[in-house]
């Protein structure tokens, strides 16, 4: 079976084919083909153009400054632009726009979504996440950033690690806690929390490519609005588990594209060294060839939910585990082809940290090995792949949990108050 869209939905992919056409260059091999130092600025004007045309937030409501744009023409949207070789907005929209921004769309109040939304569509406010702790990565149950009302605001303090684009953003969603007698997953709230202020400390983390794109966050009694809870006062994990749905609810119609392009780019770099005939690489390629396959039908499956109306679960769990663990296996397999180049990497780096490298990069030996050493942090990042297993293994296929050491939950209450 090959799946198809109605006539309507291919009819609204030739308008997309026809805005690329349009608006770039004839000679056009991906955002990957450009110099480095000119992916920034390219990537700035491209957002604007998309916000002329009023495509930068597709699914967003006509009355919050989208096109209203129906579910699958999104989708569709998203295909062609990943096929094209072009991102969906500018390097900070997957946290405003996408996570945080489509979150305040769901949870919000009136007036959080006539505060927040226009300045991240327009690119005022600039995001970053603020989950993950030094004792509470994946399993954000155990956070312990605590939160105590104090008149009109909020006052926060404690550790957030792990913080993507931190020491560029100016706002920060935070996962604190504001009811420590409470079990673990309630007494969490979903906060915004204005970067600028003196009780905010970032402190950057060098990674194994030698980027710094993820940082410590410290706060030491800094304060928001009491009106910027996101979802009511103690119901953060719900607004917590909607995030990550869009999250990774979204990469099920990208994903999969952008990995066929690069298996196929990682099939050309054996041919091209002779290697397509080696039984074992032919072996290791037909495992990526059919593992992107199934990532294709399992996105397939996943979108088919949202275009029902269906919003993300945990079952976007499923996606995030097979993608991260495919990465990392296939980037091994390019550093085994490269052989001793991948010792002595030359030629263009990645311009990304997360994911593959853009469309048209050239198949060179420092683009693999930059991707190769960020592939393992994709297990890691937006929940481990140990996380994953159990929130699919609870969550979606209803197991049971795994039995906790007796007294576990007091001994983790006693720890709260101490902290």
């Amino acid at each position: 079976m090959q799946p198809t869209w109605g006539t309507e939905a291919e009819q609204y992919r030739e308008k997309v084919q026809a805005f690329l056409a349009e608006h770039l260059p004839a000679d056009w091999k991906g955002i990957g083909a450009l110099p480095p130092d000119e992916v920034h600025e390219w990537t700035m004007r491209w957002r604007q153009t998309l916000a002329d045309n009023n495509l930068l937030a597709p699914r967003w409501p006509t009355e919050y400054g989208g096109p209203g744009l129906t579910e699958t023409e999104t989708v569709v949207l998203a295909e062609e632009f990943a096929k094209a070789g072009v991102p969906t907005g500018g390097p900070n929209d997957a946290f405003s726009i996408q996570m945080v921004g489509n979150t305040i769309l769901q949870w919000g109040t009136e007036e959080q979504k006539r505060e927040f939304i226009p300045k991240i569509l327009s690119g005022e406010h600039t995001w970053c996440q603020g989950y993950s702790e030094p004792n509470a990565g994946s399993d954000l149950g155990n956070l312990g950033c605590r939160a105590v009302l104090d008149g009109e605001e909020w006052v926060i303090n404690g550790q957030k690690i792990w913080t993507s684009a931190g020491h560029l953003a100016d706002w920060i969603f935070v996962l604190a806690r504001t009811d420590v007698d409470a079990p673990k997953h309630r007494g969490i709230s979903f906060l915004l929390v204005p970067m600028d202020q003196p009780g905010v400390e970032v402190r950057p983390i060098e990674m194994i490519n030698g980027d710094s794109e993820f940082n410590e966050v410290f706060f030491s009694d800094a304060r928001c609005a009491k009106e910027n809870v996101i979802g009511g006062v103690n119901n953060g994990w719900a607004v917590a588990m909607t995030l990550l749905g869009y999250e990774r609810g979204d990469a099920a119609a990208t994903f999969p594209v952008s990995f066929r392009i690069e298996l196929d780019r990682l099939t050309a770099l054996a041919r091209d060294r002779g290697l397509d005939r080696d039984p074992i690489i032919r072996q290791r390629l037909a495992r990526a060839h059919s593992t992107v396959e199934i990532m294709k039908w399992s996105g397939w499956r996943t979108l088919t939910a949202y275009l029902s109306g269906a919003h993300p679960g945990p079952e976007a769990g499923l996606f995030k585990l097979q993608w991260s663990e495919y990465h990392r296996r296939v980037t091994e397999l390019a550093v085994d082809i490269l052989g001793a180049d991948a010792l002595v990497p030359s030629g263009r780096a990645p311009a990304s940290s997360f994911q593959t490298d853009d469309p048209g990069a050239p198949n060179d030996s420092a683009s693999w090995v930059g991707t190769f050493l960020t592939a393992r942090a994709g297990t890691i990042y937006a929940g481990s792949s140990e996380i994953q297993r159990n929130i699919v293994g609870e969550m979606v296929l209803g197991l049971p949990k795994e039995p906790r050491p007796e007294g576990a939950g007091a001994s983790w209450k006693a720890q709260q108050q101490r902290s």
